[in-house]
């Protein structure tokens, strides 16, 4: 839907001013633009690998084959405690994406669609205040834009609008101004958990360009012990191993392209999984197998090859360290630590993480962990750990999982995973016992310590606000009182500015608290949108403007016409 509005400029000051028409609106400076005295901020490169856990050769895994990301690690720095605020993709993404977590802003749940506080926007959107190119390409799974129904009956969620100059299969860095900074994002699904189960043609088909020495034999799979050791256990791995694999040799082909565009030196790129891997208990579980990343980063002249960080990092601390690396300042709301660059602040005591509802299925877990310990808390001890959820329960090893269960033929910590409840509180050092399979939380001899990691529990959820204890159904209603998606109200373009002046000044408002303006003068279905970081001059004749905000609908757009008004005197 398009709002018009036909806008009359004085001839008097068209014809005083000399007009011309220039091809696009010239922004007035904004206070996140950087100085052209400063030193130029780098360019950034996300890779992401979907349902991926740290299996690479260059962190010891012998089974895997990942010559591309080893060589990468080799360049830059491998941080081996690196993790994801919440096991499964859209809540994680949700706290990246803001730099909060996801149970400070309602996002916690799978599936959901928060409507965030309203000073709360993705720190994307203010890399591209501060000039940044940003390109996503192009999952854009946050966990806060509502449903859209399709012709189909399916549903599809856009990219909230300000986040990103391009979204889709066609972003890259390589459509940006030149000279331009950009912030550039490749997702690889490659390695999702539902591309291990894919059918065997297609299967066969996405990984038949491997070199034999690449595939992996399911006989020497690394089994972990809570694992029951069944041929189909087995191939799963070897399948995840394979598609790691495929994963990368894209990751390397992107790598190839910043190289050849002479940008590796100016670039610091990232190279990190967006949760565990995606086998069961791992993905969805608050296990370091559902938690624990690789990330890769190489920053040429500022990180020393092949160094290897040991602290503490969570995905929360993604958006502050690249606003910090940008030269923007770091809101105050961001709950993460800038560990990167100048601004690097001290390694945190713990890190905390988080689960809730998992597609149909509810459950709340909290868990905390220093370098070693790992305490987790389960706020629904009644409810088996196993709950059955129809998308993960299509995997081969679910199903032969169960029924092993229940013709009663698993053994020691095959066992635990399928029992009928879960303990209120488990402990894990995860120093002597990486598979967090021998609970200490009844030891006397780790008392205290439970007594320690517990209270530092209890001060997280009550200083972040944690919502996981308020009924999804109440959330529901807290982010759409009247039952349905908000929209965001129609934008507004005060009086341009200086009618007796050409060019005029536009100001863009919006009467939605927190929304976000895009603007553009290029005609035509796909135009190239503009931030709105304040007043410009107009030099075209049109203008279209539209607002959003994070769990809103966007507003129609507005057009503006410009035309001579010969009869005004």
């Amino acid at each position: 839907m398009m709002q018009r509005a036909r806008v009359l400029l004085p001839a008097l000051a068209l014809a005083a001013c000399g007009a011309t028409s220039e091809p696009a609106p010239h922004a007035l400076p904004t206070a996140l633009s950087p100085s052209a005295t400063d030193s130029p901020p780098p360019n950034i490169l996300w890779i992401v690998a979907e349902d991926h856990g740290p299996h690479h050769g260059s962190y010891g895994d012998a089974y895997a084959v990942t010559p591309n990301l080893d060589r990468f690690a080799a360049e830059g720095a491998r941080f081996t405690r690196a993790f994801a605020v919440t096991p499964v993709c859209a809540p994680a993404r949700s706290g990246i994406i803001t730099g909060m977590y996801p149970t400070s802003i309602g996002s916690h749940h799978m599936r959901s669609t928060a409507v965030p506080p309203p000073h709360v926007k993705g720190f994307t959107e203010r890399l591209r205040a501060a000039g940044y190119f940003t390109t996503n390409n192009a999952k854009t799974d946050y966990n806060f834009s509502p449903w859209l129904p399709t012709e189909t009956r399916r549903a599809v969620r856009e990219a909230p609008l300000g986040l990103w100059d391009q979204n889709g299969e066609h972003a890259h860095w390589r459509n940006r101004a030149p000279g331009q900074p950009f912030f550039s994002v490749f997702n690889l699904g490659t390695s999702h958990e539902g591309q291990v189960r894919m059918p065997d043609d297609r299967f066969a088909e996405r990984a038949g360009g491997l070199a034999p020495a690449a595939r992996h034999d399911p006989d020497a799979a690394p089994l972990p012990p809570y694992y029951p050791d069944t041929p189909e256990v087995r191939r799963n791995i070897a399948r995840y191993y394979d598609l790691v694999s495929v994963m990368d040799v894209q990751a390397g082909e992107i790598l190839a392209a910043l190289d050849a565009d002479g940008l590796a030196d100016d670039t610091v790129v990232f190279f990190y999984g967006d949760h565990g891997w995606g086998l069961p208990r791992g993905k969805r579980w608050v296990y370091d197998s559902g938690l624990r990343v690789p990330l890769l980063i190489r920053w040429p002249g500022r990180i020393e090859p092949g160094a290897v960080r040991e602290d503490l990092i969570s995905f929360i601390d993604f958006a502050p360290t690249l606003l910090s690396l940008a030269g923007v300042t770091v809101p105050e709301h961001m709950q993460g630590r800038v560990f990167l660059g100048d601004g690097r602040a001290p390694e945190p005591e713990h890190l905390f993480f988080t689960r809730d509802r998992m597609d149909e299925t509810y459950d709340r877990i909290r868990a905390v962990r220093d370098r070693r310990y790992k305490y987790i808390r389960n706020f629904a001890p009644e409810l088996p750990y196993a709950q059955r959820i129809a998308y993960m329960d299509l995997m081969p090893t679910m199903q032969v999982w169960r029924r092993l269960a229940a013709a009663d033929e698993l053994m020691g910590p095959q066992r635990h995973f399928m029992a009928g409840t879960k303990p209120a509180e488990e402990l894990y050092d995860t120093g002597t016992d990486p598979h967090e399979v021998v609970d200490l939380a009844g030891e006397p001899a780790h008392a205290e310590r439970l007594a320690e990691m517990r209270a530092a529990l209890d001060e997280w959820i009550m200083t972040t606000g944690d919502l996981g204890e308020i009924p999804e159904a109440q959330l529901v209603k807290r982010f759409r009182p009247d039952g349905v998606y908000q929209t965001a109200e129609l934008p507004e373009a005060e009086p341009p500015g200086g009618m007796f002046h050409y060019p005029p000044t536009v100001e863009l408002t919006c009467p939605t608290e927190g929304a976000t303006i895009e603007y553009t003068t290029e005609p035509g279905e796909a135009p190239r949108w503009n931030l709105y970081t304040g007043p410009f001059r107009m030099l075209d004749w049109e203008l279209r403007f539209r607002c959003g905000r994070l769990g809103y609908f966007d507003s129609e757009t507005v057009q503006y016409d410009f035309h001579i008004d010969y009869n005004w005197w």
